[in-house]
């Protein structure tokens, strides 16, 4: 039976790593058939893709008529990004109104872009926060989001509107919360900052992006390995200031020269992700057995 209503934060729970993939039809049919999907989490791009607050509440919706999932839980994870970035606090709040509209249609995370300073990221944890919530407040400010926006996002977690605003509220930095945030820190101004970044209260997750690393350094064709060394040299730094935190890295390995089962050994055994990618059921379901999850968790 589900312990919570996010599984992604059941699974970090339990020291597992988690497997996600990207759905690329928003809508209420595409929700009913994803109800029953094999990956832990569903990553929706509103970096690169338009922002479809309609198309993404009537997927939820879909979503959570069409559970519980395999796992038991009401839906499947969502994390969605963002059209704006987290370059700076001003940038953050500004563009607030983007975090309120997602967060109403009921997803159970966001993956903020461009993560320049920890002011910035500051920023961002205090605008998914309602303004009673008091764990660590003193660092990150009075939670700037509204009451209002509690439906449709209460029936989607399966919640009185009272019990939606106090679950909604970032993990681990609320051991009962059920929000996860993350970080893209992908490009070499973040990279200079990454050590007072991770200490920002607030952050589940965070992955390096290599893409925009690559490019930041004058390397656009850098987005796979092998890398050159600046870049691992990046990623090592980002890696290490995320586990001294306790933030869970988030990266895939599309190595050319290595089979799936090389490349996921990697991803877990070197790299020590606790999220990535996954290109298929069996990828995932190798993963699984590799870390001993048990089934259907």
């Amino acid at each position: 039976m589900a312990r919570r209503i996010n599984k992604v934060i059941e699974l970090w729970e339990d020291k597992q790593p988690i497997y996600l993939t990207h759905p690329t039809d928003l809508s209420y049919d595409a929700g009913l058939k994803d109800s029953q999907t094999w990956a832990d989490l569903l990553l929706i791009d509103f970096e690169h893709h338009p922002f479809d607050i309609v198309g993404l509440t009537n997927y939820m919706k879909g979503l959570k008529d069409g559970g519980p999932t395999p796992s038991g839980h009401i839906t499947p994870t969502v994390v969605t990004t963002l059209p704006s970035n987290a370059i700076s606090a001003e940038e953050v709040r500004y563009n607030a109104w983007q975090a309120r509209h997602v967060l109403s249609a009921g997803v159970h995370g966001i993956l903020n872009t461009h993560a320049r300073t920890a002011e910035a990221v500051k920023a961002f944890v205090q605008v998914t926060r309602y303004p009673f919530q008091t764990l660590s407040r003193n660092i990150i400010g009075e939670g700037l989001r509204g009451a209002g926006g509690q439906k449709p996002a209460n029936d989607i977690w399966g919640l009185s509107t009272a019990e939606y605003a106090h679950k909604c509220d970032p993990w681990p930095l609320n051991p009962d919360g059920e929000l996860i945030l993350g970080l893209k820190i992908e490009d070499r101004h973040c990279l200079n900052n990454v050590d007072d970044i991770a200490q920002v209260p607030g952050i589940a997750f965070a992955e390096w992006g290599p893409g925009d690393m690559g490019m930041s350094f004058g390397q656009p064709d850098a987005h796979d390995p092998p890398y050159p060394e600046i870049m691992n040299d990046a990623r090592n730094k980002i890696q290490n200031a995320l586990e001294k935190n306790g933030i869970n890295f988030y990266s895939s390995w599309l190595d050319e020269s290595l089979n799936d089962e090389e490349r996921l050994d990697y991803i877990l055994d070197v790299l020590r992700c606790k999220m990535t990618g996954s290109p298929t059921k069996e990828y995932a379901e190798y993963g699984r057995k590799k870390t001993g999850r048990k089934m259907n968790s």
